[in-house]
């Protein structure tokens, strides 16, 4: 078996390497498996835990090349042009990626969001607040960053719409993720940063969903809370080692959920928004009369 992780050049995936340890997880979990072997025993054979071993499959935490060349020995993978392919994924899954730089500034929870949303295919998200953020112009997300208080913008504020613009940028790419937005009619007349700033985000929200991989459809008020209670967004992957993922982002944390029985309730709530909610002409439609109304 020789491993290919299907995410192409760093250029083009910046974020692969995440999705990479995801894969290269899976990959050692099929290998102990098949060869009968325990976590427990996987752990102590390279002077670990079982609670390691289990964070290594699930994509964790990064991996030590030491680490994946003595579990391959175990599992009974000695042919050289296959052992390269796992240990060349070990290096290309621990590089940091662009959004390292502001780890100062994410909470610990986010970075591996960051990492997955830059190595998906197809990125569907549910807003009930706020407009979407990767679809956000800098003024609208200066607001919400600063919480208002636009004169008392500091530079860790300024650097958080960096991070912001900077995430925008995956899709204008080549390989961008196909992006299925549904926002709540409440977020886009909600009046953040007041008239002007929004009459900016609608007329940004047109321009984006002139691309042919951006979809957004509204959700009218008499309509809303049916198909969901709260905000979340589900990232599928090309990669069929890899899971889709629900993500929901709370005040202090964030929950992922990989598990199919986890993550069906969410397939079906994207099923009935995609019903409830306006078409995405009919969205656009109402995007242009908003900003006329301003």
């Amino acid at each position: 078996m020789v491993l290919q992780s299907g995410l192409g050049s760093n250029e083009e995936r910046s974020g692969g390497s995440t999705a990479r340890r995801m894969i290269l997880g899976t990959q050692l979990r099929r290998l102990r498996e098949a060869a009968g072997i325990s976590r427990s025993q996987a752990g102590y054979h390279i002077r670990g835990s079982e609670s390691k071993i289990s964070r290594l499959e699930l994509g964790r935490v990064g991996f030590k090349e030491r680490d994946v060349a003595d579990l391959l020995t175990m599992y009974g993978i000695h042919d050289q042009h296959e052992r390269a392919g796992f240990l060349d994924m070990a290096e290309q899954s621990n590089q940091p990626g662009w959004w390292q730089r502001y780890s100062d500034l994410m909470p610990h929870w986010l970075h591996d969001y960051v990492g997955l949303e830059e190595s998906a295919s197809r990125i569907q998200t549910f807003e009930l607040q706020f407009v979407p953020g990767l679809l956000q112009t800098e003024d609208y997300a200066r607001t919400i960053a600063s919480q208002g208080k636009l004169g008392l913008a500091s530079d860790a504020v300024e650097r958080r719409i960096a991070l912001r613009l900077q995430r925008q940028k995956i899709l204008l790419r080549p390989t961008a993720p196909r992006l299925w937005a549904f926002v709540d009619e409440a977020a886009l007349r909600r009046p953040i940063g007041g008239p002007a700033v929004m009459k900016k985000q609608l007329e940004a929200l047109l321009e984006w969903t002139k691309l042919p991989h951006i979809a957004l459809q509204l959700l009218a008020y008499e309509r809303s809370g049916h198909a969901a209670e709260g905000a979340f967004t589900v990232l599928r992957f090309a990669e069929p080692e890899l899971p889709d993922i629900v993500y929901i982002e709370h005040l202090t944390g964030a929950l992922y959920l990989d598990k199919r029985e986890e993550n069906e309730p969410y397939g079906r709530a994207i099923d009935r928004l995609a019903i409830d909610a306006e078409t995405p002409d009919r969205t656009r439609q109402a995007l242009d009369k908003m900003r006329s109304e301003i």
